[in-house]
């Protein structure tokens, strides 16, 4: 199970994490929660070994060994299956892989985590005067604060993928004053999104879209570059108070890895702080020349 770069200790402590984390797990199921008669008092709390091992269609010999922390081979299939009889969340389920040696699955939100919009939009209201916005995997976006609307154009009658709306807009485009700069990072961090989840349909249909709509990202599509997303610099132009120098950072949220929040930081160039202050001002509002975010 171990890989080569892993040393005895390394190994031995990993073993020991597994044979605990399962155990535990396992206490804490009780028999009617897997559709099983409590059948009278036990021993110990939650399901058996045995009753593990028979729901989830493997040997009851090879599980009390995976339990017991033997270095035994693994799948991600019977992984899968003692996940499912124990109740793991997606974050459980992840840890189990890697204490098994495997490579964990792609994050996903547990139910009980999806339910956090309201805190989310607090979030980038609380940034204003300053652009915030939230996109989901796929670049879709999710929220975005007034402040988005008003420096960076995010409207309701555009595109609301950030990926398409950067090549097609031409309002947006029309304020970056580097776009031919950025727009090779632009795609090169879409591409590094999209090597998380390689069989998605929805980052392909994100860029057959755009590849249809702008023979720009097309070019710098088939140059197969790749980036993380982090931080980049932007400068804009806005028709109301001139330039406009700030710091886009992505961040993400472990109980939300759908998500991606977009934090524009004022740098100290071109008092862009204290113009973007003006611009969320009543004053400056009334010179917004599109609608605010709703």
């Amino acid at each position: 199970m171990a890989t080569a770069a892993e040393s005895t200790d390394a190994k031995r402590h990993r073993l020991g994490e597994l044979r605990e984390f399962l155990m535990s797990r396992r206490a804490r199921v009780r028999p009617a929660d897997a559709g099983l008669p409590d059948g009278g008092r036990r021993r110990t709390p939650g399901l058996r070994r045995e009753e593990v091992a028979v729901l989830a269609g493997v040997g009851v010999s090879w599980y009390q060994w995976l339990e017991q922390g033997r270095d035994i081979t693994v799948s991600p299939q019977v992984l899968d299956s003692v996940a499912r009889v124990l109740r793991l969340s997606p974050a459980e389920r992840r840890h189990l892989y890697v204490l098994a040696g495997l490579n964990p699955p792609p994050l996903e939100a547990a139910p009980e985590d999806r339910d956090m919009c309201h805190g989310l939009r607090r979030l980038i209201d609380a940034w204003m005067p300053f652009p915030a916005h939230i996109m989901d995997v796929y670049w879709n976006t999710v929220l975005y604060n007034e402040a988005a609307s008003i420096v960076l154009g995010m409207r309701p009658d555009i595109s609301q993928n950030c990926l398409v709306a950067f090549f097609t807009d031409p309002l947006y485009r029309s304020r970056m004053s580097h776009w031919e700069e950025l727009a090779p990072r632009v795609v090169a961090q879409f591409r590094s999104a999209c090597s998380e989840r390689p069989d998605d349909e929805g980052f392909r249909a994100v860029v057959e879209e755009a590849g249809e709509r702008s023979a720009e990202f097309a070019e710098l599509w088939d140059r197969r570059d790749v980036l993380p997303g982090g931080q980049h610099r932007k400068e804009m132009e806005h028709p109301l108070v001139g330039t406009l120098v700030v710091e886009a950072t992505q961040l993400r949220i472990p109980a939300r890895p759908d998500l991606v929040i977009v934090m524009h930081t004022p740098l100290p160039e071109a008092d862009t702080a204290a113009k973007l202050e003006w611009l969320a001002s009543p004053e400056g509002r009334r010179g917004a020349m599109y609608p605010l975010a709703g």
